[in-house]
């Protein structure tokens, strides 16, 4: 599955060999020898199997979990009401968004889904779910 997984992630964000190769140089630790597309390509392949911290980098780099990269979940998840907590940037049409935009929607959405009360279940009566406050993001 990993094979595929790594694949299928190169290719989908038109990324050649040797252009990962360099990204995941970029983050080598001392005595840890360099990448090279050969060795991407040998574990695309499933010739050669990446250790832990190589896998970790790709998973990184890819903003993916270790999880699934190496085939343990189906699908990738992400919670919003985390995602915006989380201080990755967040980008909107290639534009990253403020502090203040994350804030703001947010809120639309939390509004939303409260409005049409799909998330949040009867038992927990006027708690919107919404703990996350203004100054509160990263």
């Amino acid at each position: 599955m990993f094979p595929e997984r790594l694949r299928e992630l190169r290719k989908s964000r038109n990324i050649t060999l040797e252009t990962l190769a360099e990204a995941l140089n970029q983050q080598l630790d001392p005595g840890q020898k360099p990448n090279t597309a050969a060795q991407i390509g040998n574990w695309e392949r499933g010739d050669r199997s990446p250790s832990y911290v190589e896998v970790r980098k790709l998973a990184d780099f890819f903003d993916v979990t270790m999880d699934f990269l190496v085939g343990r979940v189906s699908v990738e998840k992400t919670d919003l009401s985390l995602l915006f907590l989380s201080g990755k940037e967040i980008d909107y049409n290639g534009k990253p968004l403020t502090d203040q935009e994350r804030f703001d929607i947010f809120q639309i959405i939390n509004r939303h889904f409260v409005e049409k009360n799909s998330i949040f279940s009867a038992d927990q009566g006027a708690d919107n779910g919404s703990h996350i406050q203004q100054g509160d993001l990263f």
